[in-house]
């Protein structure tokens, strides 16, 4: 903020939660840099309102909530903040790997009632990650991050993309189809579009492992979170750790009766030095714009 107010005339929203849609637009007439955050729908009415906007700077590495069509037909640069994030995002989807797979969130809830009787041979058994498969889906930056990690568990990593000879020591790729029906580990990567909307849907869970576990840290709406609780009451598969939801902050109610799935507050980047790396990132691409320079990270 320093940073910001030292070159501009600022104006913040001082609210505890999102600000509202009609009040964005408001704000934003006459303004010609917007710093957002992934819960602000910059949509083409925003757009439209703000005649002078020259950059809508992102703190996020998804730009789902941006209309980017409609910001490049007025000459908007739109940015975002990848890498800064890229470390933080692997090593909790660690987090949440172990955290399902040990049961860690359940038993933590069991010894919080007072029901824990004490230690016991078959008590609360969780699964071994060593010589198990991780399939990866989206093999950017975090995808490849988390990849890289595996081998300290001892996993073998598949992932599902075109095999572009990026990281061929690190994951093999293979189709989505088959990375489903043969992983014991599936972790979701991949942007929000059209196409990944629901990607893992009833079919989609019902190629997986009786014994697999999924992960989201991308994008509520990748998983559809309806079919997701059927897959986990019915035991089609063993378990689910997710950081994201499809409707934000609501999570699905079925979803939240069931004990063999990991809830998670949407925390993937939540740490000090990552959240202020990309807060500093937005900034450093609203004031190369705004002194007439490229952005540092334009949107792809």
């Amino acid at each position: 903020m320093r940073a910001l107010e030292a070159a501009c005339e600022v104006d913040r929203y001082e609210g505890t939660i999102a600000i509202p849609h009609d009040e964005l637009v408001a704000r934003v007439r006459g303004k010609q840099a917007l710093v957002c955050l992934l819960t602000d729908q910059v949509d083409r009415a925003l757009i439209a309102a703000a005649p002078e906007l020259k950059v809508i700077a992102n703190i996020a590495v998804g730009y789902n909530n941006i209309d980017v069509p409609a910001a490049r037909e007025r000459g908007i640069a739109v940015t975002n903040t990848p890498d800064v994030l890229t470390e933080a995002s692997a090593d909790f989807t660690w987090a949440l790997i172990l955290g399902i797979t040990r049961r860690i969130s359940e038993g933590e809830r069991l010894v919080r009632r007072g029901e824990w009787k004490g230690w016991a041979l078959d008590f609360m058994l969780g699964t071994e990650l060593r010589n198990k498969q991780l399939g990866i889906v989206g093999y950017g930056r975090i995808g490849r991050a988390v990849a890289a990690r595996a081998e300290v568990f001892g996993m073998r990593v598949v992932h599902a993309a075109r095999d572009d000879g990026r990281d061929k020591a690190l994951a093999l790729a293979m189709p989505l189809d088959r990375l489903l029906a043969t992983s014991d580990v599936v972790s979701l990567h991949v942007p929000l579009t059209p196409e990944t909307k629901h990607l893992i849907d009833q079919p989609a869970l019902a190629r997986m492992k009786r014994s697999a576990y999924l992960i989201n840290t991308s994008r509520g709406p990748v998983v559809d979170e309806a079919a997701l609780a059927w897959a986990l009451r019915e035991r089609m598969i063993s378990g689910a750790a997710l950081d994201v939801y499809e409707r934000e902050p609501e999570v699905n109610p079925d979803l939240m009766k069931l004990e063999n799935v990991l809830l998670v507050p949407h925390l993937a980047s939540a740490t000090v030095e990552t959240r202020t790396a990309m807060a500093d990132l937005a900034v450093r691409n609203v004031l190369a714009v705004l002194d007439g320079q490229p952005p540092l990270t334009p949107v792809p």
